[in-house]
């Protein structure tokens, strides 16, 4: 079955954009602001936290970077002026990291003091392996002076132990995930079980060493394991929130939640969908099997 899930996903990537859009809509918005704003409203009112970020990481000049940045100002405000509870997420590439480092600082630097005037905070999402020590310099600047950033680590990655120890004497607010770019095994567990165990003794380490921590991941048992910690280790409430992609698992979302735990759903909009989606159908080929069965019954 995961052969032919694969498969789906290989073919969904030379079928025409407006097709594959039908298998984007679960995971995004819509192309707008207003769009995200809609979805946020609607998960506010279920007790669900969001995080906003708006697509569109393939920039190629100073230019496009600063409309991006342009279009996170937009959020944030849209955040304060409607009260939503939620936050910004952005890719640094998005921002001109690849293009220039200490313009890519500058105008992260904006959005952060921006949301610490506005009481909000702004997560700076990670990329491959390509960005990570970038990344990780950007967030360190940052974090030397606000607090209202974070950062994103990734479970597969065989350095991120030591990154997120690295970042302890900033008390670091981070997201753990698994992890989703395709890297070489030399620097990327690969097995199912590896990344589990990795993921749990990062988590066990972040949790002892008092950072709050975005516990991110759609895996049962991860989830089951991490509630297992935060109850030994006497975790309290306020010092992590789980946190979900738009569109994936929803019924495990809403348990969270309804059991008294801080959730947080990654809210993506935007014109430029394309590379998002077809990356979180890579991430999880299941996805893509089971969007063609529920579109074939629909047909019956």
């Amino acid at each position: 079955m995961a052969l032919i899930n694969e498969l789906i996903v290989s073919v969904v990537q030379l079928l025409p954009k407006s097709i594959v859009k039908k298998f984007a809509n679960r995971y995004i918005a819509g192309d707008s602001l207003q769009d995200a704003v809609r979805v946020v409203q609607e998960l506010n009112k279920k007790g669900i936290y969001a995080t906003i970020d708006v697509l569109g990481e393939a920039i190629t000049t100073k230019e496009e970077a600063m409309a991006s940045k342009q279009a996170c100002t937009d959020v944030l405000d849209a955040i304060r002026k409607l009260q939503l509870k939620a936050n910004l997420s952005i890719k640094p590439t998005q921002m001109g990291l690849a293009l220039d480092e200490q313009f890519c600082y500058n105008q992260v630097l904006a959005l952060v003091e921006k949301a610490k005037a506005e009481q909000n905070f702004v997560r700076l999402d990670m990329e491959d392996s390509s960005c990570t020590d970038a990344t990780l310099r950007l967030y360190k600047r940052l974090r030397e002076m606000y607090d209202n950033c974070g950062a994103v680590v990734q479970a597969y990655m065989r350095r991120t132990l030591s990154d997120v120890i690295s970042l302890n004497t900033l008390k670091p607010n981070i997201r753990l995930c698994k992890g989703i770019y395709i890297e070489p095994v030399s620097i990327a567990f690969k097995g199912k079980e590896e990344i589990r165990k990795n993921y749990l003794d990062i988590l066990k380490w972040m949790f002892e060493n008092k950072h709050y921590v975005g516990i991110a991941t759609h895996d049962s048992y991860l989830i089951d394991e991490a509630i297992n910690l935060i109850n030994s280790l006497k975790i309290p409430r306020d010092a992590f929130e789980f946190q979900m992609l738009l569109g994936v698992h929803e019924d495990l979302r809403d348990y969270l939640a309804e059991s008294g735990y801080k959730v947080r759903i990654y809210v993506p909009f935007g014109k430029d969908w394309y590379l998002y989606s077809i990356r979180r159908l890579k991430e999880n080929p299941n996805v893509a099997g089971q969007i063609v069965k529920n579109l074939f019954s629909r047909n019956r």
